[in-house]
């Protein structure tokens, strides 16, 4: 994505019809068009992926933003915030420490992606074993537990009203490539866009693809499945959350989840 500006050689200034008119130069104007996305080639055969998405969500972020001075709390706040992100992906995803590098439990995300207030990750999931899938989905988990109990109590010593919780939504599928693979689409992007604000849950992720029975003991009793109606993806779909969450959840929203 490149930032599109204009200062003031990019314009003239005219006089039509005894009128003074200021125009921006034509070379200027068409200097605005889809190469500002960075998406390159937008005309190229796209690429398949099987990938794992993940997308996290700043809840309160919004009411964040409106505080007092924000131009002073936010940046703060964002540094922290994802320095702290990226190396917690990192240090999840860490078996052992050599000398000469690091062993780790999966992959690392080959996208990553700010969104606002939130961010995107994907993985390649294509050669992965389901341990490894499953070994990123805890890793996602506990970084949201993580957020609240470590993570805010360091950061509310220097912002206040701070974002109360980051939530995760992930899903398996197939992605494809936009221009030369700066950005990609698919339908399981918008299924974890989904669930990562599905009712008042930190945590879920679809059962789609994902071999539940893989998990070791510990996390395969920790996450339960059910049903659930997404929106604009389907009325029955299968779905893992954990389950301390759903018995906490009052009843109207309990009243939403079915058993398989």
């Amino acid at each position: 994505m490149t930032q599109f500006t204009v200062t003031n050689a990019d314009f003239i200034d005219i006089v039509r019809n005894n009128r003074p008119q200021k125009l921006i130069r034509k070379q200027s104007f068409d200097n605005f068009n889809e190469s500002i996305l960075g998406l390159g080639t937008i005309s190229s055969k796209t690429t398949t992926i099987d990938a794992l998405s993940v997308i996290f969500d700043l809840e309160g972020f919004t009411a964040f933003c409106k505080q007092v001075d924000p131009h002073l709390a936010v940046p703060l706040f964002l540094d922290t915030f994802l320095k702290w992100m990226f190396d917690e992906i990192k240090q999840e995803l860490t078996c052992e420490i050599f000398e000469e590098g690091y062993s780790t439990w999966a992959d690392l995300p080959f996208l990553s992606k700010y969104l606002g207030d939130g961010l995107l990750f994907l993985w390649n999931v294509s050669s992965l074993s389901d341990v490894s899938i499953n070994n990123v989905i805890v890793a996602m988990y506990r970084i949201c537990q993580k957020y609240e109990q470590e993570f805010l109590p360091r950061i509310a010593q220097k912002v206040a009203q701070l974002p109360f919780k980051l939530r995760c939504g992930i899903a398996r599928g197939f992605i494809y490539s936009v221009g030369n693979g700066n950005d990609f689409v698919g339908p399981c992007i918008n299924i974890s866009a989904r669930l990562q604000k599905l009712n008042s849950l930190s945590f879920c992720f679809s059962q789609r693809g994902i071999n539940t029975n893989a998990f070791d003991s510990e996390y395969n009793s920790l996450f339960i499945t059910k049903k659930v109606a997404i929106r604009g993806i389907g009325d029955n779909e299968l779905v893992c959350i954990p389950r301390h969450e759903y018995e906490h959840l009052v009843k109207f929203e309990k009243d939403k989840f079915f058993d398989i």
